[in-house]
């Protein structure tokens, strides 16, 4: 069975290899709001779970970077979940890890340097942080709503995937 790619294939700008796509956010940040009832963070919380067993991914286009991007950062997100046991919590980890400092393709510490370009300069690096920035606080809101549903209590069926690596890979340093 092969992995699922993404469906956004029309994008106007790149940062490094990836695209810049729409995003039905609050948050500010370079990417273009969208209207669309579906954008790139609802694709990859949909195909998580299937895609996260898979040890290889082959890339199809630069939307499938955000992709892969977001599926690691999905991980982080349900690491850190496991030890909340409100919504409110959740909440507040989830924005404390979206603002914490973390790696960007071309950093020593970024995971899949190989598969990411390096920005070519200090204007396009900022604004790959900025844009990763706001991808993370946008699916830190989107995994609390789907891991803490109606109830508010935490799913088990979505906890259960935070030791699953996708790719073998995780955006955290060993032992975090």
């Amino acid at each position: 069975m092969p992995a699922y790619h993404s469906s956004f294939l029309e994008y106007g700008q790149l940062v490094g290899n990836m695209a810049v796509l729409p995003l039905r956010t609050q948050f500010r940040g370079p990417a273009p709001s969208s209207d669309l009832e579906q954008d790139i963070i609802d694709e990859a919380i949909y195909y998580f779970k299937a895609n996260v067993f898979f040890r290889t991914y082959e890339i199809k286009s630069e939307a499938d970077r955000v992709l892969i991007y977001i599926i690691l950062y999905i991980t982080e997100c349900l690491k850190k979940l496991q030890k909340c046991m409100t919504k409110n919590d959740g909440l507040k980890e989830m924005y404390s890890l979206a603002i914490s400092k973390f790696d960007i393709p071309g950093d020593n510490g970024f995971p899949l340097n190989s598969v990411y370009a390096k920005p070519s300069a200090q204007s396009e690096a900022d604004l790959m942080r900025q844009y990763l920035l706001q991808i993370r606080q946008e699916t830190g809101l989107r995994i609390c709503d789907k891991v803490y549903g109606e109830d508010g209590k935490p799913s088990k069926w979505w906890l259960c995937f935070a030791k699953k690596k996708f790719m073998d890979k995780s955006l955290s340093a060993p032992g975090q």
